[in-house]
């Protein structure tokens, strides 16, 4: 009996516990009401690595803490994403026009033009899903590009 609450605390803890970490950081820009020092790269890297790992869930089903863990990520970088759009500075790339990205990729001037690659991305893996999810190989290579893309985590930090 003890050891069930104490798996389940442990449970909601590993899937709560991560994406509450970004509470302090969107809390401290709202705050300020400036995200300078925020990249919103770190946003793009666990949204991306996030819904990848949720189309790796459906190939090969892993805890279920670990999918409620992923889902409560994006809906919190979702959530840090406007807040970081909507106090962005006011010298930016996108308010300038001089992004060097191309395409200006994650510099965008609008939370919709990032919700519409987010749905083009979920939209392209649930195709290739669809195709290619009963293959194991491919299930692996999802959950290995999940992996290697949250591996890049502190890169965009480290470059601000």
């Amino acid at each position: 009996m003890v050891a069930a609450w104490i798996s389940t605390l442990a449970s909601i803890g590993m899937a709560v516990g991560p994406p509450l970490v970004y509470a302090d950081q969107a809390y401290s820009i709202v705050r300020k009401q400036d995200s300078t020092g925020f990249s919103r790269d770190v946003c793009a890297i666990l949204l991306l690595a996030n819904i990848t790992r949720c189309f790796f869930w459906l190939g090969n089903h892993f805890e279920r803490a670990l999918l409620i863990q992923s889902l409560l990520m994006i809906l919190a970088q979702l959530a840090l994403l406007h807040i970081c759009i909507r106090y962005r500075p006011r010298i930016s790339p996108e308010n300038l026009g001089a992004s060097t990205r191309p395409f200006s990729f994650w510099q965008w001037p609008t939370y919709t033009e990032y919700l519409e690659f987010l749905a083009a991305f979920v939209l392209c893996q649930a195709i290739l899903f669809l195709i290619l999810g009963r293959s194991d190989i491919f299930v692996s290579i999802l959950g290995f590009v999940a992996l290697g893309l949250e591996s890049t985590l502190p890169i965009p930090q480290l470059i601000r």
